[in-house]
């Protein structure tokens, strides 16, 4: 269909480009992702809060020297519980947010892909951390799909980069790591253009990602925590919730998009 002379036709946004009305960032941490199943980390029964040796595993020098850290570490992962998680309604209520037009970006801790699996666009998804669902080789780059690797292990507790033999690491940020550049400049873009700031699942104490919350405050943003335990940048939110999230993220995306 031809649109009348003197007309223009609105061209959809490319994927991965919010509209331009867009207003709402929303920063995820470990938090959403509970009711589907996985553990946080610093909670009452977080993974280190339960065993404090765990973290061990996730630093980068101890991993790259030492095979047995190695060995441990993928042990952990073969049986961590994100290949077995599903999007919760949490992650479901910010693919509505999403959908009616208002969401700028996804900025999540996490790195179980259930944003993505949930429906959100992953072009709007910022991984501050990472994914779990690739792994590369720290000698030549070579990438992989982490289920391959793991498909390994029974034979090779320690496999190698089948393309040099250098050490294999899932695309997840260990201590000792910088986060990627280019996630962490799409980040802060979307947390200075933001209108409304929502922190959700996350105690707001790892940085440089807590430091997206005072940046989006002084830009002019008005802040939403949603969270049962208390933040590190409750003093700055002009409301938080301590209900459930599955229950006070979807309620909270329906306020948010009331007329």
């Amino acid at each position: 269909m031809t649109p009348p002379r003197g007309t223009t036709q609105a061209r959809p946004a490319a994927p991965g480009t919010p509209p331009a009305e867009a207003t709402v960032t929303v920063l995820t941490g470990a938090g959403i992702s509970t009711a589907s199943g996985i553990p946080d980390f610093r909670g009452p029964q977080g993974v280190w809060t339960r065993d404090p040796g765990a973290a061990h595993l996730l630093e980068i020098g101890p991993y790259v020297r030492d095979a047995h850290v190695r060995e441990r570490g993928w042990r952990a992962w073969s049986g961590h519980a994100v290949w077995r998680a599903r999007p919760t309604a949490g992650h479901r209520a910010l693919v509505e947010l999403e959908r009616a037009g208002a969401l700028r970006a996804v900025l999540t801790q996490n790195f179980d892909g259930l944003h993505q699996a949930a429906g959100s666009d992953p072009g709007l998804v910022v991984e501050l951390h990472g994914s779990l669902a690739t792994t590369s080789c720290l000698r030549c780059g070579a990438g992989v799909a982490t289920r391959d690797v793991l498909a390994r292990l029974p034979a090779t507790p320690d496999p190698a980069c089948d393309a040099c033999g250098g050490v294999l690491k899932p695309d997840v940020v260990y201590f000792g790591e910088r986060l990627p550049d280019d996630a962490l400049e799409r980040a802060t873009a979307a947390a200075l253009g933001a209108t409304t700031f929502v922190a959700v699942g996350t105690t707001l104490t790892v940085h440089p990602a807590a430091g997206l919350v005072p940046l989006a405050v002084d830009a002019g943003a008005r802040l939403v925590v949603v969270n049962a335990e208390p933040t590190a940048y409750d003093h700055l939110a002009d409301e938080v919730l301590r209900a459930p999230i599955d229950e006070a993220l979807p309620a909270l995306v329906d306020t948010l998009l009331m007329p």
